[in-house]
């Protein structure tokens, strides 16, 4: 099935390409997510609307990245959550919560898509998260997760 990105799916492309996928991949994952749009000869002008978008948002090159990555990489994050009995968490951390207490930390705007978690935050303590800035770059914030 032929499908148009709208947002940046890992080992598949970026908003705004034009991919070719298995039909259960696409029905079943990517367009109910609203991660993809269904190609259409009139689809096209949305490409060039979601590449635009996109030019907007992203950072534009790697040396602007490894400035971002300089200041998160600098930023102390802290978190407090609602734990219970022996530090574990009501539900867990959410990449928006990080993007969240990044900006409020004094760091950069940070998009919630941009980071990846390696596993679901559910413990009090230290953490490591990635957040691709680029293509190339990626920075590694640390996040210290408290009770409230």
């Amino acid at each position: 099935m032929k499908i148009i990105l709208t947002n940046e799916v890992s080992g598949l492309g970026i908003a705004g390409d034009v991919v070719d996928v298995r039909d259960g991949y696409a029905r079943n994952y990517l367009l109910p997510r609203g991660f993809a749009i269904r190609w259409t000869r009139g689809g096209e002008k949305d490409v060039e609307q979601i590449r635009r978008a996109r030019k907007i948002r992203e950072i534009a090159t790697i040396e602007q990245a490894n400035d971002v990555r300089a200041q998160l990489e600098g930023t102390k994050v802290r978190l407090k959550v609602r734990a219970g009995e022996g530090g574990r968490l009501f539900g867990s951390v959410t990449p928006a919560d990080i993007a969240t207490a990044v900006k409020s930390a004094g760091g950069p705007d940070v998009d919630k898509r941009r980071v990846e978690l390696g596993s679901p935050i559910k413990t009090l303590g230290s953490h490591e998260v990635s957040v691709r800035l680029h293509t190339d770059v990626v920075a590694k914030v640390g996040v210290e997760v408290q009770a409230a």
